[in-house]
């Protein structure tokens, strides 16, 4: 599925295949690890690409310049992952044109809460998902007094519709 915002945004539906979202992972896990340095590696763990089914990218001026993923956590409950927008389309509202997108997919099939987990260092995420309605929770496992953790909550408002089968993972 594609639509186009109205400042221009193109926005996907993909998958973790989808080699546009792949390029910009790359340039994700370069980025936390410039952040993160040693720390990365314990992160790293938690962040594998195989496979991911709810995939979302943004495009501007015909590029890939942000993505972000979802994957189940609990009944009814989704973990977004692998946020991150290009250098070049920061600004822009890329971010929030995906996180919107993958709570819209998420409330189509039937989840009511989001949860994610970003770092400290992320300060631009944090006032991201804290402009777009969330909220900061108790770190949930594997994040549990990982002082370098933030995670945060969204419930979605949503009716529970028809869940396609399968987990995604």
């Amino acid at each position: 599925m594609e639509t186009t915002t109205s400042t221009g945004i193109t926005v996907i539906r993909t998958d973790s295949g989808n080699p546009d979202f792949r390029a910009l992972v790359a340039l994700l896990d370069a980025d936390m690890a410039q952040r993160n340095g040693d720390e990365q590696e314990f992160y790293g763990q938690f962040n594998g690409l195989a496979p991911i089914r709810h995939v979302v990218l943004a495009r501007a001026g015909g590029r890939p310049l942000a993505c972000g993923a979802f994957k189940e956590f609990a009944a009814r409950t989704v973990e977004i992952k692998r946020m991150f927008t290009h250098p070049d389309g920061r600004r822009q509202g890329l971010a929030a044109a995906v996180l919107a997108e993958l709570e819209a997919w998420c409330a189509e099939l039937g989840y009511t809460t989001c949860v994610l987990e970003t770092g400290v260092r992320h300060q631009e995420a944090i006032a991201l998902y804290r402009k777009s309605g969330y909220t900061i929770i108790p770190n949930y496992p594997p994040y549990e007094g990982v002082e370098g953790s933030v995670c945060m909550q969204k419930l979605l408002p949503n009716e529970p519709q028809n869940k396609e089968q399968g987990t995604a993972e």
